[in-house]
């Protein structure tokens, strides 16, 4: 018998039992629905995952962190992230641009709203990076010395902006609170009132002889100069405003390792701000003082240091190759490429996890299957013997009931696919439905790709064929003789 002929004669029997047929089929179009449904979860996540790092360029960007003894550091003194840092990054092969995390605390005003904010500087290029190209509305500014800015959408909500559209060109008044040394100065010599004259009659003058009180008054007015000179640099702070003409609204970045900021402003225009002084956080201040950079001048190129910087590298480049250049300048590295290798390594076992619970309803789906064909055995024994003395020998018999099982696990396997996607369809309805209503940025939670329809094929006719074996194998063993005499 030919495989054609195999299949004719085993629809045939299906037909002829429809009622079992129907049942036995239904269990394995339930099994890979489920099989399908939980599987095409897991491939949605991850295909809205792998086009999120796409879209913003993650794949190649790369976050640069300085050395510490914590992270393992071999040196005593790891390198400062500073402008010289960069340098000699940006010259490393593979880099395409190299801009540092820049940000300081900024008041908004707009008309009546004032609101606290922070703010990033940035080069116009890192602006025409993927990165920073998911505009929701206007454009990135012209230039590094543009006396525009970019916000984004969370931002522009909080000022009474619902719509995009309607906060570009909107002037921003922007101000800083800056320290600077010329009010801790000036806090030494006038503090409270109290002048250098008023504090040099307090001391006993005839008692300088002495050692002890000599070096009581030293003490006491060194205490008094730092603690005045703290007061006047901290809290004398001068505010720096500028108006700024909003050019464009992006949309949110994911948070993590990546961090920018509500608010963008060009380089150069942001420079007004740094070179004034100290930011007024209280974090930056004692950064300064830690490093030792408190008195250099904010010109100094090299004086400033950077928490974290970003790098935009070449697509054709491994990433692995510029990762291990740039720790063996003694700093430490984050890589999106690698983070993403990570997820999918997360997913492979997520989806297995899913694939075992999908296939544990199969198995017990194809449990019918092996039920339905021993009884066809006892109902067909008649057909059995005929088949044998008309020459079928009992590798033709088993295929017979292999391919009727195979015949049933590839119907219910197709309606099962069908069905599976169906469920699916509905499901990300009613859940795109909900995030719109509660202001979840809307995503596709299923996905049903190729591989997943290949798969299931081949495990839901896989396991109907494995499940068909006993019962092919117990028709090949009957006796034509006594098949045909009982009849």
């Amino acid at each position: 018998m030919t495989l054609r002929d195999l299949i004719v004669i085993s629809t045939g029997n299906l037909w002829r039992m429809k009622l079992r047929a129907f049942l036995t089929i239904s269990g394995i179009v339930i099994a890979i629905a489920a099989f399908v449904s939980m599987l095409s979860f897991g491939a949605g996540n991850q295909e809205y995952i792998s086009t999120q790092f796409k879209d913003l360029g993650l794949f190649s960007t790369m976050q640069v962190f300085p050395k510490n003894k914590s992270n393992g550091s071999d040196t005593a003194s790891p390198p400062t992230l500073d402008n010289a840092a960069l340098d000699k990054i940006s010259l490393v092969p593979g880099v395409n641009l190299v801009y540092p995390y820049d940000a300081f605390t900024v008041k908004v005003k707009l008309g009546d709203s004032l609101i606290d904010s922070k703010a990033q500087a940035l080069p116009t290029a890192a602006i025409r990076t993927k990165l920073f190209s998911r505009m929701r509305s206007g454009r990135a500014f012209f230039g590094d010395s543009s006396r525009e800015v970019i916000v984004s959408d969370a931002l522009s909500k909080k000022l009474g902006f619902n719509l995009p559209d309607s906060i570009v060109g909107k002037s921003l008044i922007i101000s800083v609170r800056v320290s600077t040394i010329d009010s801790g100065l000036v806090h030494i010599l006038v503090d409270r009132g109290e002048t250098v004259l008023d504090r040099l009659k307090r001391i006993k003058f005839d008692s300088l002889f002495n050692s002890r009180y000599r070096l009581y008054v030293i003490r006491t007015e060194m205490n008094e100069a730092v603690k005045r000179f703290l007061n006047g640099f901290i809290n004398a702070q001068q505010v720096v405003s500028d108006t700024l003409t909003v050019c464009g609204v992006r949309e949110l970045l994911p948070s993590g390792q990546l961090r920018v900021e509500p608010i963008i402003i060009p380089i150069t225009t942001a420079a007004r701000f740094s070179t004034s002084g100290l930011g007024g956080s209280p974090v930056e201040i004692f950064t300064a003082m830690s490093s030792g950079s408190i008195f250099l001048a904010p010109e100094d190129k090299n004086s400033k240091t950077f928490s974290q910087v970003t790098i935009d590298l070449n697509p054709h480049i491994l990433y692995k190759s510029v990762k291990d250049s740039i720790e063996a300048l003694g700093f430490r590295t984050f890589s999106f490429a690698e983070q993403f290798e990570q997820i999918q390594r997360a997913f492979f076992y997520f989806d297995l996890a899913l694939g075992v619970v999908g296939l544990i309803a199969l198995i017990t789906a194809s449990l019918g299957i092996v039920n339905t064909m021993v009884m066809s055995i006892t109902e067909r024994k008649r057909e059995i013997g005929v088949l044998k003395s008309l020459g079928a020998d009992e590798i033709e018999i088993r295929g017979l009931f292999l391919v009727e099982s195979g015949v049933i696990g590839f119907i219910g396997t197709i309606v099962g696919i069908l069905f599976g996607w169906t469920i699916t369809r509905i499901v990300s309805v009613i859940a795109q439905m909900y995030m719109r209503r509660e202001g979840i940025p809307e995503m596709e939670l299923f996905a049903l790709p190729m591989w997943l329809i290949l798969i299931a094929l081949g495990v839901g006719i896989g396991v109907s064929v494995i499940a068909g074996f006993y019962p092919a194998a117990r028709a090949a063993r009957v006796d034509p003789v006594e098949a045909l005499r009982n009849d």
